[in-house]
């Protein structure tokens, strides 16, 4: 049996769910926020900060039929509409509104129906099918990532009580992108532009937080493996105490 005190999975059923958009909300240049409500939202479930949702884009009338009777990750026959990984960022069960950040890179189906999303427009979505629960068993936490990870990273800090501190180092494109980032805990933020600093050299350089410590990483594929090898061989830190996820890949068009 799995001790509430460590960090363990929890499976949940997959559900599809058409949801409307509520509202669009731009937090800054390059990342929209979008609202999303309606009554097939109720029983949604996402217990960890990191948690995925499929989002599922349909391009063709034959893409759109598909929909009605899609079982994410389930076999199908016939045309399949695309489907990218996004981080729910915030879900208020009494509002009925889950809200999911975009950034607009241009690129991909994701990107391309959230630059031009209005209210009143549907989005179909699946899932979490799981969620990563990260007991409250940290002095400290290093959260690493790019504009792709700001949601989760956003989750994971509003979260922690008051008695924590959190190292957070994000890659953007230029000082526009900044985001506010709330917390209880003590939290310092190191942005680093993207062309003007090398975000691995940063990473090698870092004083971390004492006491026991919590590592997550996400960005491109290759950079947090390339970032796990440091925080391991470098840093010497607990394998099992750092997560290394790639959102997206140099060959691929918008993962999150």
């Amino acid at each position: 049996m799995t001790s509430p005190q460590s960090i363990h999975r929890v499976s949940h059923e997959i559900k599809r769910r058409k949801l409307e958009v509520l509202r669009v909300t731009d937090l800054t240049p390059r990342m929209r926020r979008v609202t999303l409500h309606g009554p097939e939202l109720s029983g949604f479930i996402s217990l960890g900060t990191d948690d995925h949702v499929k989002l599922l884009f349909a391009t063709t009338p034959e893409e759109q039929a598909a929909l009605q009777s899609l079982t994410p990750g389930g076999d199908s026959e016939g045309p399949r509409p695309a489907m990218r990984d996004y981080t729910p960022r915030r879900y208020d069960p009494v509002s009925g509104e889950l809200d999911i950040d975009f950034v607009l890179h241009g690129d991909g189906p994701a990107a391309t129906w959230a630059a031009q999303v209005q209210p009143g427009q549907s989005l179909y979505i699946a899932g979490p099918k799981g969620s990563m629960i990260v007991p409250d068993m940290f002095d400290s936490y290093l959260l690493i990532g790019d504009e792709t990870a700001l949601p989760a990273i956003a989750r994971r800090l509003e979260e922690l009580p008051a008695n924590r501190c959190a190292l957070v180092v994000v890659e953007i494109e230029d000082d526009a992108e900044r985001q506010t980032l709330h917390s209880k805990a003590q939290v310092e933020v190191i942005w680093v532009v993207r062309g003007q600093q090398d975000l691995l050299q940063v990473v090698a350089g870092l004083l971390l937080p004492s006491g026991d410590l919590y590592a997550w990483v996400a960005t491109e594929s290759a950079l947090s493996r390339k970032v796990r090898r440091v925080l391991l061989d470098d840093f010497k830190l607990n394998e099992a105490a750092v997560k290394a996820a790639g959102y997206w890949r140099l060959d691929a068009s918008d993962e999150a």
